[in-house]
């Protein structure tokens, strides 16, 4: 009974963002606002973790199997999409070297931050810890 009430607390939160997309006009999908929504839940304790963990879990772990349609679809649809191999493929290769620069510059820029002004860095424990052992 417990998990029956996790997954119903993830459908409510699933159903008031398609009513918040069908509502709010702008351009924005049901999942965005369903992960803010449940951001928001979490963070301010109106959700606690305990009543989402289980049925979260449990949805994760079967991910990969939500992927098995999609995945189908698309190699049925190989004659079509023949015909654009060589610009996904340069847009997947370009944007994922993108989004891994811009990571990694982000992380950098953090990581070097955080050692010039220690009070303000988040994860002090493990800077003394490192220097410690040296």
């Amino acid at each position: 009974m417990k998990f029956v009430k996790q997954i119903a607390v993830i459908f409510s939160i699933s159903f008031m963002a398609e009513l918040m997309e069908y509502l709010i006009p702008l351009p924005v999908a049901a999942s965005v606002y369903g992960l803010v929504l449940m951001l928001i839940g979490l963070m301010s304790g109106i959700i606690p973790l305990e009543k989402v963990e289980g049925a979260a879990d449990f949805l994760v772990e079967i991910m990969p199997v939500l992927f098995i349609p999609p995945t189908v679809s698309i190699m049925t649809s190989f004659q079509v999409l023949s015909q654009l191999l060589i610009p996904i493929t340069v847009i997947s290769v370009a944007s994922t070297v993108l989004v891994m620069t811009v990571t990694g510059r982000v992380s950098q820029g953090i990581m070097r931050r955080s050692q010039k002004n220690p009070s303000a860095a988040s994860v002090p424990e493990a800077n003394t810890k490192r220097k410690r052992k040296s």
